[in-house]
């Protein structure tokens, strides 16, 4: 067997979790056939395979499903079409060529010359290295997804008295699976003002269980050498300063992390394409097509998502988006920018380059209630929409018509009033 192996394809998509097989089903049945799924894991569904508990699928299916059940749909679209995939792949190398190289046990390390690429790798969790807590390293200490990982698929217990530091949905989550299991979850701990995670996930897995959640609150010292024996905590003042005073501690053998994720981009970066400082993922316009012609990124790789349905959405973008681009049929007849004010954190797309209706999507920075979202065109308002409440964890969108961008100047800015 020869060491590099060149293939040719259209469409190769990158990651084979919920964003890359809607991206493929998309550009299926847009027309296309030449499309390969590589995929680093021995099964498709990505991080889906691990979350057993419901709420999946009530936009996309119009009912509540499974994390697996969810990913077993969009896996029997994939199956049904005969779309080809490859499981236990590792992607190495992007070029601004749209070169990919990749190995596996049965190829070895082999090239794809691809018409068009869609990036849809996910997200990882901030591990704790990230985070600057004083004390030793002992056992004990897990990102909410790992140990979510080994409760759900591998059947072992993290551990009996848990401290959650982070109030992101996993976090959460995990802090509802945990005490089913038997642990006992003294407190989830958050940095900011206001929980990272849905409204929903408060209520049904930490206020129904009687959980604990300590706003303005860290952990400032894990004390342990073989294992995690405790944590002290905090209160945080306003420039999220632990306030000595305030500092208890609190004995426990496990301390999850959930405190952030991060877009999976060092083969976006190795391209050499644009990144957003905001969302750390690519800079895109309403197709999700980066600034390297015929590569298209969706998913949490290119910002993370509160429901799994938005990026099913949104990889659909992508995939008849790529299919256009393939066919020469591509269209950047506009050249709008996408500007906000602080309180919008960030929108995607950041551009605008063909007229047609286009939903934009975007997270605030603060809580913030009674309020409305407001887009001009100039000094010229053409969105007003009121919402009673706004907030970090909870993705927005409105939809810009097509009358709006073909009407519209230079930028659009973005704001809560």
């Amino acid at each position: 067997m020869e060491l590099i192996n060149n293939i040719n394809c259209e469409l190769v998509i990158i990651g084979g979790g919920p964003a890359g097989m809607a991206a493929a089903v998309a550009a299926y049945d847009a027309g296309l056939r030449d499309i390969l799924i590589l995929e680093r894991e021995g099964a498709l569904g990505g991080i889906l395979r691990q979350c057993i508990h419901n709420g999946f699928g009530l936009h996309r299916f119009g009912e509540e499903l499974t994390g697996p059940e969810y990913a077993a749909r969009y896996e029997d679209m994939v199956r049904e079409r005969e779309i080809p995939f490859m499981l236990n792949t590792m992607v190495i190398e992007l070029s601004e060529k749209r070169v990919i190289t990749a190995m596996n046990s049965e190829r070895g390390i082999f090239t794809v010359s691809a018409g068009a690429v869609i990036l849809a790798m996910g997200c990882r969790e901030r591990p704790k290295g990230a985070l600057g807590i004083a004390g030793t390293r002992p056992a004990g200490i897990f990102t909410a997804g790992t140990a979510q990982k080994f409760v759900n698929m591998n059947g072992y217990m993290p551990g009996r008295e848990v401290v959650i530091l982070g109030s992101g949905d996993i976090g959460l989550i995990m802090a509802r699976r945990m005490t089913l299991e038997g642990a006992r979850v003294h407190a989830v701990c958050e940095l900011m003002s206001y929980s990272g995670g849905l409204a929903r996930n408060i209520e049904q897995c930490l206020n129904d269980f009687d959980i604990p959640l300590l706003l303005s609150h860290t952990v400032v010292e894990i004390h342990g050498r073989e294992r995690v024996e405790g944590v002290t905590i905090a209160e945080v003042d306003e420039s999220r300063r632990p306030i000595p005073e305030t500092k208890r501690y609190i004995p426990c053998d496990t301390l999850l992390l959930s405190c952030g994720l991060i877009p999976e981009n060092e083969l976006t970066k190795m391209a050499g394409i644009e990144l957003d400082r905001v969302t750390s993922g690519a800079v895109v316009n309403g197709d999700r097509e980066t600034d390297i012609p015929g590569v298209f990124a969706c998913g949490n790789v290119l910002h993370v998502h509160d429901l799994v349905d938005y990026v099913s959405e949104e990889a659909k973008i992508a995939g008849e988006a790529a299919v256009r681009f393939i066919r020469g049929e591509a269209e950047k007849n506009a050249g709008i920018k996408l500007t906000v004010d602080g309180r919008v954190r960030y929108t995607v797309p950041q551009r605008i380059e063909a007229v047609a209706d286009t939903k934009v999507y975007f997270r605030v920075s603060d809580v913030y209630r009674d309020k409305k979202i407001v887009v001009r065109d100039g000094e010229r308002v053409i969105i007003s929409k009121r919402k009673q409440k706004l907030a970090p964890g909870e993705m927005e969108s409105v939809t810009l018509t097509k009358e709006m961008i073909e009407n519209a100047g230079e930028s659009l800015s973005f704001s809560i009033e």
